[in-house]
C-alpha cells in the first residue's frame, strides 16, 4: 500500500474542496486533494449546476478567488471560443442566458478554468491533486484522525494518506462516519431547535432533500431525435406525488414561493420557462456553426428524485437508488420528446437530445448527481433558520451578525422535496454570514468541514448549500488548518479565543474573503 504525508489532506474535490485546495497551498502548506472523479469542480462541474447565486453577485458577496472564478469563465470564452463583438466586448457576458444566474456555462468549461487556478500550486509541488480515488476508510485515535485509504481507480491499488489536518469537502459528508465525528442527518425536531420550519415530534434523519441527476440537453427543431421508451418510463410516467398539482413528468409544479399550482412549460414567448432556466448554450453569442443548438441543464422539480435517501445505506442500496434517478431523468426526456404539450399546440419535441461533450459522459447526464443535502457536523455552532430568517429578524437589512465571522451568503431557504413527502419549502432571508464555529467539530481535534457538511441544520442548509457559500466554506477551511499549522493551535482555540479569532479573520480579509456585508444602502 503507498502511503504519503502532508500537512492538509482534503477529501473531495468538488466546490468547497478546489477552494480550499487553493487557500491551504497559498500558505506554503503541502496539500492533498482528492476527488473520486475524473473532474474537479463539484456543483460547478462534475454534477452540471449553473451557479446559483445572489443579486448582488456582480459587485460584492463572495470572495476574491470565487470572483476570479467567474472572471476566469468569461475569459475562457473570450479566449477560446468565437464569440461575437458584442458578447465579447460584454463585461458581464453570459454565455448561455439562463435566468438562474448571471454566469450560465458550461460545465466543462468550468472544470477547464479550475484546473488553470490550480495550476500554480501543482506546479510548485505544493498541491498533490489525485483524480479517481474512491474514499474507503479513515483511521481516528481519540479525537484526531490519524490517516485516511483511499481505493485507486486507475491502478486498482489502496493508498494511505496521513496529515495534520483533515478537511471533509465530500458531497454527503462521508468522512465523518468513518472517523466517528458526531454528526446530524435529516431533519432536526422543532422541540430541540425551535426552528418555525422545523419537524413537529422526534427528529427524521432519513428526512432529505431530494437529489437530481442532472443532464446537458439540446433542442435541433425539426429533427427527429427520439430515444427508446425508457425500462421505467411508465412507472415515472404514472407518479404523481401527493404533495404535487399533477403528475410528475407534467408542466404542473407549485410556485416557489407562494406554492401555489402553476404551469411552467418548456418553452414560452416571455423568459419564464423551463428551457430557459438554466440555459448554458446561448447559439446567438457565437460566430454562425460554431453552437447550431441550445443547451440546457435539466435541473427542474420533473427530474428531483425524492423516494429514498442515500445517506448511510448500503453501498449496493445507494447504487440502485441512484440509477432509479437516472431512469427518472431518462423518462422526463422520452416525455419531453413524445408525449409532452408543446407552447405551440402541438405534442411532443423530437429535436430534444443529450449533449454527452459538455458534461464530460457517454450518455450527457453529469458525472455525479447533484446532493443537496449532506451529513452535518454536530458543530460548535450551529446555524438555525432564526438566525437568518426574514421573518424571524423583523426591521434588519441583514441577518444576525456573528462576532467569529469567515464570510457571507445570501439565498433563500429553498428546501426541495424529501424523502419523507415533504413538499418544498421556500422562504425568504436576509443576506447572512457564516460563523467559525459551524466549521468546527464538537470533539475532533483535526477535521474540519469544508463543504454542505457544516454546522448548519435541514432547514438552514437550503440557504448554505449554494455555490459561492461552499466556496467560502471551503477556502476558509483551508486557511484556517494553514493559521492552526502555523501556529501550533487547534481551531476549537482560535474560535474559543476573540484575539485569536480576530487575527485570523485579518488573515481572511488579506486574502479576499469578504466577512460582513456592506451597508443598507449599497444592499
Amino acid at each position: 500500500m503507498k502511503e504519503v504525508v502532508c500537512d492538509v489532506l482534503i477529501v473531495g474535490g468538488g466546490t468547497g474542496g478546489v477552494a480550499a485546495a487553493l487557500s491551504a497551498s497559498s500558505l506554503g502548506l503541502n496539500v492533498v486533494l482528492t476527488e473520486s472523479t475524473d473532474w474537479v469542480g463539484g456543483q460547478l462541474t462534475s454534477q452540471a449546476v449553473p451557479p446559483d447565486e445572489h443579486p448582488w453577485i456582480e459587485q460584492f458577496g463572495c470572495t476574491a478567488r470565487y470572483r476570479a472564478y467567474r472572471d476566469g469563465v468569461r475569459a475562457y470564452y473570450r479566449d477560446h471560443t468565437p464569440l461575437i463583438a458584442s458578447a465579447r466586448y460584454d463585461a458581464q457576458l453570459n454565455p448561455g442566458g439562463g435566468w438562474v444566474s448571471k454566469l450560465c456555462h458550461e460545465p466543462r468549461i468550468g472544470h477547464n478554468v479550475l484546473k488553470q487556478m490550480l495550476q500554480p500550486a501543482l506546479a510548485s509541488g505544493r498541491l498533490d491533486l489525485r483524480l479517481m480515488r474512491k474514499l474507503v476508510s479513515a483511521d481516528a485515535s481519540g479525537d484526531e484522525v490519524q490517516s485516511v485509504t483511499f481505493f485507486n481507480l486507475l491502478t486498482g491499488r489502496e493508498e494511505t494518506v496521513h496529515a495534520k489536518y483533515v478537511l471533509d469537502a465530500t458531497e454527503l459528508g462521508d468522512l465523518l462516519p468513518l472517523t466517528l465525528t458526531e454528526y446530524v442527518s435529516g431533519a432536526e425536531s422543532k422541540r430541540d431547535t425551535h426552528e418555525p420550519n422545523a419537524v413537529d415530534g422526534p427528529e427524521e434523519p432519513n428526512n432529505v432533500q431530494g437529489l437530481t441527476w442532472c443532464y446537458a440537453m439540446a433542442h435541433d427543431e425539426g429533427s427527429h431525435r427520439v430515444i427508446d421508451k425508457p425500462v421505467d418510463y411508465d412507472r415515472w410516467k404514472a407518479y404523481w406525488p401527493a404533495f404535487w398539482p399533477g403528475p410528475l413528468l407534467g408542466f404542473d409544479v407549485l410556485h416557489a414561493h407562494t406554492g401555489e399550482p402553476r404551469k411552467l412549460p418548456l418553452f414560452s414567448e416571455n423568459w419564464y420557462a423551463l428551457f430557459p432556466y438554466r440555459q448554458i448554450v446561448r447559439p446567438e453569442v457565437f460566430e454562425p456553426g460554431y453552437a447550431p443548438h441550445p443547451v440546457t441543464i435539466v435541473n427542474w422539480p420533473q427530474n428531483d428524485y425524492f423516494e429514498h435517501s442515500i445517506i448511510d445505506v448500503e453501498d449496493d442500496v445507494a447504487e440502485a437508488r441512484l440509477e432509479d434517478a437516472k431512469q427518472l431523468g431518462w423518462s422526463l426526456l422520452y416525455w419531453l420528446q413524445t408525449e409532452a404539450p408543446r407552447h405551440d399546440g402541438g405534442v411532443g419535441y423530437p429535436g430534444l437530445y443529450m449533449r454527452p461533450d459538455i458534461t464530460g459522459t457517454e450518455d450527457g447526464f453529469a458525472k455525479t448527481p447533484y446532493v443537496r443535502e449532506a451529513r452535518r457536523i454536530s458543530a460548535q455552532f450551529t446555524v438555525l433558520e432564526q438566525h437568518v430568517a426574514a421573518y424571524t429578524n423583523e426591521g434588519r437589512d441583514r441577518a444576525i451578525e456573528f462576532s467569529d465571522s469567515i464570510g457571507v451568503g445570501a439565498y433563500r431557504i429553498d428546501l426541495h422535496p424529501s424523502t419523507s413527502g415533504a413538499n418544498t419549502i421556500d422562504t425568504s432571508t436576509l443576506p447572512f454570514q457564516i460563523p467559525l464555529g459551524s466549521l468546527i467539530p464538537v470533539r475532533m481535534r483535526n477535521l474540519i468541514a469544508a463543504g454542505k457538511c457544516l454546522g448548519v441544520t435541514h432547514i438552514t442548509n437550503g440557504c448554505y448549500r449554494l455555490h459561492p457559500v461552499e466556496w467560502n466554506v471551503g477556502e476558509a477551511a483551508g486557511l484556517l488548518a494553514g493559521f492552526c499549522i502555523q501556529r501550533h493551535l487547534e481551531p476549537s482555540q482560535v474560535s474559543e479565543s476573540p484575539a485569536l479569532t480576530q487575527e485570523f479573520q485579518n488573515l481572511l480579509k488579506a486574502q479576499g474573503i469578504e466577512t460582513e456585508w456592506p451597508t443598507l444602502r449599497a444592499l
